[in-house]
C-alpha cells in the first residue's frame, strides 16, 4: 500500500483528523484500525446520560459504515493492533500486516483505578463501549460512589443526583476541583452539592471494596464503610502508550510530540488523549481540535507548528455551571472576587497586575469570552 496514511485510534482525535484531511485531499489513501465497533459518538455526553435517561446506543451519531462510506476511508473496526514495526514500516493486527508511509497514533487514554483490594469491581466510564458493558447495573443503581471530584467527576456526580439517586463524592484532596482552582472559589460548588444532597468525602480515598449479596461494601480510609451500588473511577486519565513505548518511541506521561505532532520517527505522528504536546496532555475537545487541522496539513505535506490560543473549559454541572481559563493552577495568583446572589466573577492577577486567570459561575457565566479577550497569554 504505497502512499497509505494509517491512523490507530476511532475516538475524537482521529475522527476530526479524517475529516480535516479529507478537506483539504479527496484521494489520498486512508486506513482507520481501532479496537471498537468504530460507530461515532459525542464523548463529552456522557456526563449527562443518567439524568437524560440515555442507553448507550442512544449516544450514537453515525455509524461506523457511513463514517467510512462518507470520507473513502479504509477501515478495520474491531481490530487490535499488537506491534507496530517501523523498520518496515508495517502495522501487525495478529496475521494480518498493513503497511503505512505515514502513521498517526490516536489510541486515546484510560481510566486511572485505584489499586484497592477488590478493585476489580470498580467501574469505568471513559467510553461509549464501558457505558454499554454497565449500563444496566449503572441505571438500576439507587446509591452510587464516585471516585475523584475533579471535572468528570463532579460532573458526573451531579448527574446522577439529578436522576434521582445518592452519591457519595470521594477525593483525596481537601476540595472540589483542586487541580484547576483554589479552594476558596469551588466553596460555590461544594455547598451546591451539599445542598442538593451529594455526600462529600474529601481528604479521604477508597482503601477497600468488597462484593456482597446487596451491592457493594466500600470502606474509606477515615474509617467509614457504606453499603452502594456500584463504585465508578473519575480520578484521572492514563494515555495509552503501551504500542509507542513497544516500538521505541519516546514516551513520558504521553507519546512524545513537537509542536508539528510528530514524535521521535519523523514517519510516525500522535494525536489526542494519548499525545503529549512539547511536554503537556492536553485531554480537551478545542486543543484537539486545532491539533488535527494542523497534523491534517502537516500529513499533506506542510510544516505548520500547533499553536494554541487561550481556551475556555467549561464545567458541565447545570445546577451551577462554571467557565474558567488561564493558569487557574497557579498558587502565587492574587484573586479579586465578586459574589452576587446570581453567581461569581472571579480573576487571578499576577504580582505584575496582568490578568492570567479567571473563573465564572452561573449566570456571570457570559462574561467569560470577555474575560478571555483580555487574559495575558
Amino acid at each position: 500500500m504505497e502512499n497509505n496514511l494509517v491512523i490507530i485510534g476511532s475516538g475524537f482525535a482521529a475522527r476530526q483528523l479524517v475529516k480535516n484531511i479529507r478537506r483539504l485531499n479527496k484521494q489520498v489513501a486512508i486506513t482507520l484500525i481501532a479496537a471498537d465497533n468504530c460507530d461515532e459518538y459525542n464523548k463529552p455526553d456522557l456526563s449527562h446520560v443518567f439524568s437524560l435517561k440515555q442507553c448507550a446506543d442512544d449516544l450514537t451519531r453515525q455509524s461506523a459504515e457511513q463514517f467510512a462510506q462518507e470520507n473513502n476511508i479504509t477501515l478495520y473496526a474491531n481490530t487490535r493492533v499488537t506491534m507496530i514495526d517501523r523498520h518496515i514500516k508495517q502495522i501487525v493486527c495478529g496475521n494480518q500486516h498493513i503497511s503505512y508511509q505515514k502513521l498517526v497514533l490516536a489510541t486515546g487514554a484510560q481510566a486511572i483505578v485505584p489499586s484497592v483490594s477488590g478493585d476489580d469491581s470498580i467501574i469505568t466510564f471513559n467510553s461509549q463501549d464501558e457505558y454499554r458493558q454497565h449500563q444496566d447495573r449503572l441505571q438500576t443503581a439507587e446509591k452510587v460512589m464516585v471516585l475523584g471530584a475533579g471535572l468528570i467527576g463532579s460532573e458526573l456526580a451531579m448527574d446522577l443526583q439529578r436522576a434521582g439517586k445518592q452519591v457519595i463524592l470521594v477525593d483525596r484532596a481537601h476540595s472540589l476541583l483542586s487541580l484547576v482552582m483554589p479552594a476558596e472559589l469551588s466553596s460555590r460548588l461544594t455547598h451546591k452539592f451539599s445542598q442538593i444532597g451529594i455526600q462529600l468525602a474529601l481528604n479521604n480515598e477508597l482503601t477497600s471494596i468488597e462484593k456482597t449479596t446487596n451491592g457493594i461494601k466500600a470502606t474509606l480510609r477515615n474509617g467509614l464503610v457504606t453499603n452502594v451500588d456500584a463504585v465508578i473511577a473519575a480520578i484521572g486519565l492514563k494515555p495509552n502508550i503501551s504500542l509507542a513505548t513497544a516500538a521505541g518511541l519516546a514516551t513520558d506521561c504521553g507519546i512524545q510530540v513537537n509542536s508539528q505532532l510528530q514524535t521521535s520517527d519523523t514517519d510516525i505522528y500522535a494525536l489526542g488523549d494519548c499525545a503529549e504536546v512539547e511536554g503537556k496532555v492536553q485531554p480537551f475537545l478545542q486543543p484537539i481540535q486545532l491539533a488535527a487541522i494542523t497534523l491534517a496539513k502537516n500529513l499533506l505535506g506542510a510544516t505548520e507548528k500547533l499553536r494554541l490560543p487561550n481556551m475556555l473549559t467549561k464545567v458541565k454541572t447545570p445546577d451551577l455551571p462554571l467557565f474558567l481559563a488561564g493558569e487557574t493552577h497557579r498558587q502565587d495568583l492574587n484573586w479579586e472576587i465578586a459574589l452576587s446572589h446570581s453567581g461569581m466573577v472571579a480573576r487571578g492577577f499576577d504580582r505584575l497586575q496582568q490578568l492570567r486567570a479567571f473563573i465564572t459561575s452561573e449566570s456571570h457565566t457570559s462574561q467569560a469570552f470577555i474575560l478571555l479577550r483580555e487574559l495575558t497569554f
